[in-house]
């Protein structure tokens, strides 16, 4: 029994250890939240989206990006945040997952981090508002701890897929 517990902390821990790299870091209410900088196509203000009939509420509907429709998903709707305003700080994240193209409205970026192994740390089994299976680790920073998305996987999520549908019509 002991074996199975110990597999399961190594692949945890090889996940956190494996997100050394560069990341985009950016703000959610009161938390910091860092995502792979590869990922990241643009960042630009948030302007007013065309609203689809039918989709949940954190798509807040789609954008034209030079001649592509790109799906643009609030992530405060989406984790469940109590405050959501639209202020000259909110951005719009545009990324590139695997070919297909989406916007994630955040409430403002910080920074772009170079993270090692040894400021990664394995994520401990908690309640929050974003499933644990889309954070890669927590990085402390300083005085401050950065939340590390696996934004591909959060994006391709089941609930996610809506996106797809959304970006096709």
């Amino acid at each position: 029994m002991n074996l199975n517990t110990g597999a399961a902390t190594s692949t945890i821990n090889t996940k956190a250890k494996s997100a050394a790299g560069e990341y985009l870091t950016f703000i959610l209410g009161s938390e910091e939240y860092g995502l792979e900088i590869l990922k990241v196509q643009e960042i630009r203000g948030y302007d007013v989206v065309t609203q689809i009939a039918n989709t949940p509420d954190f798509i807040k509907g789609v954008v034209n990006l030079r001649g592509k429709v790109v799906p643009i998903v609030d992530l405060r709707i989406k984790f469940h945040l109590s405050k959501v305003e639209y202020d000259v700080f909110t951005v719009v994240i545009i990324l590139n997952l695997s070919g297909r193209v989406v916007g994630i409205v955040v409430d403002g970026v910080s920074d772009v981090t170079a993270l090692k192994d040894e400021k990664i740390r394995e994520v401990p089994a908690l309640v929050t508002s974003i499933d644990n299976k889309y954070i890669v680790g927590l990085a402390t920073l300083e005085s401050k701890m950065l939340i590390l998305v696996d934004i591909e996987q959060l994006m391709g999520s089941q609930e996610m897929a809506l996106i797809d549908d959304v970006a096709v019509h």
